[in-house]
């Protein structure tokens, strides 16, 4: 799993515990990983954290900020590419493909997160409802762009593929995932 970074002009104390806290929660679970162990991994004070997060919960909160943040540069690489619409899907599901090779070998954060609080109200499923919308939204967009007919539809299978790609890769394997999401998710960008 690659490092995950903050945005640029965070605090190098924040920037640690944000970092700490990203891998510790991916990789064994938010409940599991207690603020003790942030701090010492981080190598910060109990005091530095409250300053940066008033609570645990504003911590996972910011870890699928940057989460979020890592699947929105994957959108604006291929925009950036100046590819015609057709080929921009193509870009995009490569990048998606790309994301979970290099940052999600574990399953979905977000959803991995839902899993954690399941509390639909609660501000962690606030944001993972809101990423997930504008994942949504942003593919809808891009077929759209594409002359998918309909868009909407193909989007939405779209993230149901991701998503299995994600579990599929975590327990199969990418290297077995990886074809077979490639190939499912050109057919439905193609509707």
């Amino acid at each position: 799993m690659a490092t995950r970074t903050t945005p640029s002009g965070a605090s190098e104390a924040r920037e640690r515990l944000l970092r700490a806290a990203s891998e510790l929660f991916y990789r064994e679970g938010i409940h599991s990983v207690g603020v003790d162990r942030i701090l010492a991994e981080a190598g910060v004070t109990r005091a530095t954290f409250y300053r940066h997060f008033p609570s645990k919960e504003d911590l996972v909160e910011a870890y699928l900020g940057v989460e979020d943040a890592q699947i929105r540069a994957t959108f604006a690489a291929a925009e950036a590419s100046g590819a015609e619409p057709k080929q921009l899907v193509g870009l995009v599901i490569t990048g998606l493909a790309d994301d979970v090779a290099r940052h999600h070998t574990r399953g979905c954060p977000f959803i991995n997160a839902a899993a954690e609080y399941p509390d639909a109200d609660s501000p962690v499923r606030q944001a993972v409802g809101a990423h997930r919308a504008w994942f949504r939204t942003e593919l809808e967009t891009v077929l759209d762009a594409a002359g998918v007919a309909d868009a909407a539809g193909a989007a939405a299978q779209l993230v149901l593929l991701r998503d299995a790609a994600m579990v599929g890769g975590y327990l199969d394997g990418w290297e077995l995932v990886r074809p077979a999401f490639l190939a499912a998710a050109a057919r439905a960008a193609q509707q």
